[in-house]
């Protein structure tokens, strides 16, 4: 046979372009319009039933960026349409860019019920199946004008409605009723299935050709001037080739709907609520044609935002709950993060998430759903247990740009050895549209073939796309057993992962410690602060829980503030969504995360100042946050006190004044030459004339901190010019060029003891910018502390502060949630060189045998770790990322003042970097209260109390969290200062698993390392 397969497919190509599409809606009508613009932003659809509309014509312009205009649709349905299929068809002016990034609606009827929501590839409302003919249609569109802001990364106004601009950006191009032909409609789709699988099979097998045999037959029996005459014959000629079954050995693809909403990028928060609104109108409007369908949502914040804002649909989802077409996944307030959210926020995301879908649905989700966020900690697997969960599901390292994850399925070992049965769907996208290519890719894609069968597919328009189609609908339902293509059954995520784990669980991989993503290490610095609003956060929350908790237990007249506490976790978990923490949003977004922390953090001081207050009156007080006993230096009415005081507890100003302090636990400050020697009993610090730190002297240790021949603290500019994505990356060749900032304006003594020396170090560089800095090394600190304020005015720049130190490395141990992970400082496989910029906590340590260095940080989440060759041998240099200047989504990123404080730790182990990392981020308070003992306490120097509250279930119970942070073993007692009359071990969610072992001294705890506990007391 002649090959003619090309000229056959062109055939088939512009016979369904050009005639057999078009002719899907056989006969249309206008709707009249008229408009009504809401002024400002959007508004219920009861104001907008009541306003006063003006005539509009299809062809007009109209939406300023961001605005609302709402249309009135009106009609009736043609007399002969009777006994038809009959839509509205509407497009408000479309454009080529994709679903969810552009113009939107949501569609209600005449008195205010919200039907379905309108997308560029969802267009239709359903009007009649089968029309009466001249009924009348009155429908309601609220219109939003939301901007496409990602052009090439191109900076843009667009992103924030004060920049935006006034001038319509669309054109309504129409508004109809039209008849659906579903013979064509159809037709269209067994078009598409069958020539979109014959594409992907080998031009060698037999089933490519009889498909493109059928195809030409099919061609053959339709009148391309008579398309609706003449569709049901040729559906008929494709009967065959759409009957042939799927192969016995087929990959099995679980297929569960699925709309990966952001809950802010390129929109604000507020347009998020309609995004997730118009979309789960849409699904549960499918649910009603495809009672097969199956729909898996993440994100409680989501569910929450729709029952406050759109009661029908929240009622309409939970029916569909009911019936199994909607799966709630994911157990977590958010799809946050994954990487920078402190341990106890972490903790609570999944908290909040669980107890959500448990109370409203009363569902219990079993899997952590993360497609995603950018790299997952390795604290994960033990959090995702200790709450029931079961199974981990992500499939962002596809993104990967150097190494290629070696397993789809797969067991996941965190920090402390606990295993989380993973799976990485080889799709590679949680936007399927079940398109032949998608699912061939996944088949050929998947990693563990031989062992296991089946991979999971999520499908469906995101980020106000829409979600799942009836098209979508309609080709998994041909896919569900075709010869040729893996075989597709629309399922829950739960029914897959429950086979998966059957079929494969005992032979599975396991993948040991953090998945990190060598893609967007930008993400750790930019939009410096809103990282510093959630690190300030999170300690406030800390803080305040603490407080509230021991007012609570000591006065029975204070009222715990369940609801205020509830209420302020789940903002600061909101803006730990992937989009805003990291830094990668709009800058609209950004702008109100500043606005939002500043009320967080006053509204959290003023809760624990009134929790201070129930602890008693009295003089002026210390009070530490931090489980750790503190000796430091604090500032009280102008000035330095010198102060001792327990983990946990409050200690009269006076008293812990008044504590024996070594003769030489006092600071002092000379000038020698050109140089300033800042010195206490542990350190000698020696600045230079450039204000960089010459020698740092380790007293105890009698060595040099610093590698031979280097200064610290050097301040070092990059240019940061990413390939692709601007506030994301931060691209290997950055670091091909730098300039070193050592000129400075002035270096001047500002304290000189005796309870703390201070230099003030200022520089101006760039294009305009300016630091300031105080070096602070106080009375009995082995930390030098860097104080610092900066006038950031750079234009795609990354600002980095070096420490060359001499130690030799062979791994860095970083702080994260729950522990720390290990790295290495080489670069000896494409692995390890990816992970140039590594994300840490509140501090980062390298060491050699029997003596180490941690850098600490109050707000810094980016760093690098290298070996750096000196004349005498090998060191390691640690830099902090401090600041970025990308210009895309946010065209000012960072532009304006920061204020931040990092330190060196040097001769400090482990539990001195845990210990110094708390103190930094948990300032001692100075408040008018008694002397207070600790709520609780433990006597193990490498057990880490996380959190003390008060139980959820607001039964009085004490709750405190707390885990073993060396990394080894470890036996305590934990005591409280209250008597308790049961104790027992639960699970995260505060649940009891087992009660715990007590003994006349307190509590016997044991720990594994990285073990973490939740411990619930009930006082007397």
């Amino acid at each position: 046979m002649h090959d003619d397969r090309q000229l056959v497919e062109e055939r088939l190509d512009r016979a369904l372009r050009q005639f057999i599409r078009p002719a899907q809606y056989a006969a249309r009508t206008p709707l009249a319009l008229s408009v009504w613009h809401a002024p400002g932003e959007p508004v219920p659809v009861g104001e907008a039933l009541a306003a006063a509309y003006e005539p509009f014509v299809t062809g007009s312009d109209w939406g300023k960026p961001w605005s609302t205009s709402w249309f009135r649709l009106e009609g009736e349905v043609p007399k002969d349409w009777e006994g038809r299929h009959v839509e509205a068809v509407i497009d408000p002016g479309f454009t080529g860019d994709g679903p969810g990034f552009q113009a939107e609606g949501l569609v209600y009827d005449a008195s205010g019920v919200p039907l379905k929501g309108i997308h560029p590839r969802n267009r239709h409302v359903p009007v009649a199946t089968r029309a009466r003919g001249g009924e009348p249609v009155r429908l309601l569109l609220e219109a939003a004008a939301n901007p496409a802001v990602l052009h090439d990364f191109v900076p843009t106004p667009l992103g924030d409605v004060l920049t935006a601009g006034d001038r319509p950006i669309y054109r309504f191009a129409a508004a109809d009723l039209a008849v659906l032909d579903e013979d064509i409609w159809q037709l269209v789709l067994d078009i598409e299935v069958l020539s979109e699988l014959m594409r992907e099979l080998d031009a060698g097998q037999p089933r490519r050709h009889e498909v493109l045999r059928a195809l030409e037959d099919m061609l053959d029996a339709l009148d391309l001037h008579d398309v609706s005459g003449t569709a049901a014959a040729a559906r008929a000629e494709l009967a065959e080739v759409l009957a042939r079954p799927a192969h016995a050995s087929a990959h099995r693809v679980s297929a569960a709907g699925h709309a990966h909403i952001d809950s802010a990028w390129l929109w604000p928060l507020r347009e998020t609520v309609r995004k997730a609104s118009r979309t789960f109108a849409n699904v549960t409007a499918l649910a009603r044609d495809y009672p097969e369908l199956v729909f898996a949502c993440s994100q409680a914040q989501q569910y929450a935002w729709v029952k406050e804002h759109q009661p029908h649909i929240w009622e309409r989802i939970k029916k569909a709950v009911a019936d199994g077409n909607w799966v709630p996944v994911g157990s977590m307030w958010g799809e946050s993060d994954a990487n920078m959210p402190g341990g106890e926020a972490l903790a609570r995301q999944i908290v909040h998430g669980k107890r959500f879908f448990q109370e409203e649905f009363g569902v219990e989700t079993e899997e952590i759903w993360l497609p995603d966020s950018f790299g997952y900690t390795a604290a994960f697997p033990q959090l995702a247990k200790l709450a029931g969960v079961r199974w981990f599901l992500t499939q962002k390292l596809s993104w990967n740009q150097s190494n290629k994850m070696p397993h789809h399925t797969f067991w996941w070992e965190g920090i402390d050895g606990t295993r989380v049965f993973t799976h990485f769907p080889p799709v590679d996208t949680y936007n399927s549209q079940l398109h032949a290519a998608e699912l061939a890719h996944a088949e050929r894609n998947f990693a563990d073939k031989g062992r296991a069968t089946r991979s999971l597919v999520p499908f469906g328009w995101g980020d106000g796309g829409g979600g799942p189609t009836r098209e979508m609908m309609e080709r998994a339902r041909r896919l569900r057993s075709l010869e040729g293509s893996p075989r597709v059954e629309v399922e829950k995520p739960s029914a897959f992962f429950s086979a998966a784990e059957e079929e494969y669980g005992e032979r599975a991989p396991v993948w040991s410690g953090e998945l990190y993503l060598e893609l967007h290490r930008g993400t750790y610095t930019s939009q410096a602060a809103t990282k510093r609003g959630n690190r300030r956060g999170e300690h406030a929350l800390r803080e305040a829980e603490l407080w509230c908790a021991s007012a609570a237990v000591k006065d029975p007249a204070y009222a715990y503030p369940y609801d205020d506490l509830d209420r302020l976790w789940k903002t600061v978990l909101l803006h730990q969504f992937h989009d805003i923490l990291p830094g990668s949003s709009i800058a609209w977004v950004h702008r109100e995360a500043r606005d939002t922390y500043a009320r967080v953090l006053a509204e959290l001081d003023s809760l624990t100042a009134e929790a201070v207050r129930h602890l008693g009156g009295g003089e002026a007080s210390v009070l530490n946050a931090s489980p750790y006993e503190r000796s430091e230096v604090v500032e009280h009415e102008g000035r330095l006190v010198h102060v001792n005081v327990g983990g946990f507890g409050a200690q009269d100003l006076a008293r812990a004044a008044g504590h024996e302090r070594d003769a030489g636990a006092v600071t002092s400050a000379t000038r020698t030459g050109q140089e300033i020697v800042l010195s206490n009993e542990h350190l000698r610090v020696t600045v230079d004339s450039d204000g960089l730190l010459a020698s740092v002297l380790d007293r105890a240790a009698d060595r040099e901190v610093l590698a031979p021949g280097s200064r610290a603290n050097l301040l070092q500019l990059h240019p940061d010019h990413p390939t692709h994505y601007d506030a994301w990356d931060l691209d290997k060749h950055y670091r091909h060029r730098h300039t070193d900032l050592t000129a400075a304006e002035s270096v001047e003594l500002v304290e000189d003891g005796p309870l703390r020396a201070s230099v003030r170090v200022v520089r101006s560089f760039g294009s305009g910018s300016r630091i300031t800095q105080e070096l602070r090394l106080a009375a009995g600190s082995r930390r030098l502390d860097v104080v610092t304020e900066v006038e950031w005015r750079e234009s795609e720049k990354v600002l980095k502060a070096a420490f060359p130190l001499d130690v030799q490395a062979e791994r860095s141990a970083a702080e994260i949630q729950f522990g720390h992970v290990q790295r290495p400082t080489h670069a000896n496989t494409s692995w390890d060189a990816a992970r140039y910029e590594i994300c840490a906590h509140r501090w980062l340590r390298v060491a050699e045998d029997g003596y180490g260095v941690a850098v600490l940080n109050d707000s810094t989440y980016g760093h690098d770790v290298t070996r750096t060759p000196h004349p005498e041998g090998l060191g390691t240099t640690v830099r902090l990322t401090l600041l970025r200047a990308p210009h895309s989504p946010d065209p000012e990123t960072d532009l304006g003042t920061h204020h931040f404080t990092y330190a060196l730790l040097p001769g400090g182990g482990t539990a001195d970097a845990v210990a110094e990392g708390l103190a930094l981020n948990l300032p001692l308070r100075v408040a008018s209260a008694p002397a207070v003992a600790p709520l609780v306490r433990v006597d193990h120097p490498g057990v880490t109390v996380e959190s003390v509250k008060l139980a959820e279930d607001r039964s009085g119970d004490v709750v405190v969290r707390l885990y073993e942070s060396l990394g080894g073993r470890a036996r305590t007692t934990l005591t409280t200062s209250f008597p308790v009359t049961q104790a027992d071990i639960t699970d995260l969610l505060e649940r009891p698993l087992h009660p715990a072992v007590t003994s006349g001294a307190g509590l016997a705890l044991s720990l594994r390392p990285f073990q973490i506990l939740t411990v619930r007391l009930r006082p007397a």
